[in-house]
């Protein structure tokens, strides 16, 4: 078997490279890319599993589907590449995050920082035509990225899980009970006044880790970044 990540996200995920809905879904990835404009590039489909294994997951921010515009989604949930500008759910828990923590708002929107600190930025499909939400919806990758939630879910260590908005909090019950499963509105401008602003999701999460003798994350972004 082809070798496709370098951490325990390989052995892990094995069983699921040989079923039929990920043969498929490979078949229609190929042809995607092939024959139209796809998000992220080919090489960044995994780069939430990439950049944070298994055992060092301390939280998951789930996300639905990638950014659809240029130089925008690089496999990473609610990150962006320079010099794009943060969208505006990016904004909004840059916006949460200064209100909780006090933290410096970054001028930039890239988050992989966050994953050196163990946070899995995980979307539950992990590609997406140009200009085109949803469009690589029921494809297979939410079986797939179901699978990664239950082996984190499977972890002894308590894990933090940030379900943002209805379509993440349909994974619940995936979750095992001796993690903290910390829920709020989407942080979109459409819903984050209903409940996203003020719950204060990062204290949340560092208490939760703290309580459990586990180090805390350091939440803080670099002010700036520069990617060439």
């Amino acid at each position: 078997m082809k070798q496709i990540f370098q951490n325990d996200w390989q052995e892990l995920l094995a069983p699921q490279f040989t079923q039929d809905y990920y043969q498929e879904l490979r078949r229609f990835l190929i042809h995607e890319y092939r024959s139209q404009t796809i998000h992220p590039e080919m090489g960044e489909l995994f780069n939430a599993l990439h950049y944070t294994a298994c055992k060092d997951v301390k939280a998951v921010i789930l996300g639905q589907d990638p950014y659809h515009g240029f130089r925008q989604a690089h496999g990473l949930s609610f990150s962006v590449l320079p010099p794009t500008a943060p969208p505006p759910s990016l904004v909004n828990i840059y916006k949460e995050l200064h209100n909780d923590l006090g933290l410096a708002v970054p001028t930039h929107g890239y988050l992989k920082s966050w994953c050196d600190e163990g946070v899995l930025l995980l979307n539950a499909v992990l590609s997406v035509r140009h200009a085109a939400a949803n469009s690589h919806r029921n494809k297979g990758w939410e079986q797939f990225t179901d699978a990664v939630i239950r082996c984190v879910s499977q972890k002894p260590e308590p894990v933090v899980f940030m379900l943002w908005g209805r379509n993440a909090q349909e994974k619940r019950k995936l979750i095992a009970p001796h993690h903290l499963v910390i829920t709020a509105p989407h942080p979109s401008p459409l819903s984050a006044h209903r409940g996203f602003f003020g719950s204060r999701p990062f204290t949340r999460c560092n208490d939760f880790l703290v309580s459990k003798n586990i180090i805390p994350i350091n939440w803080t972004l670099a002010l700036h970044v520069d990617i060439r």
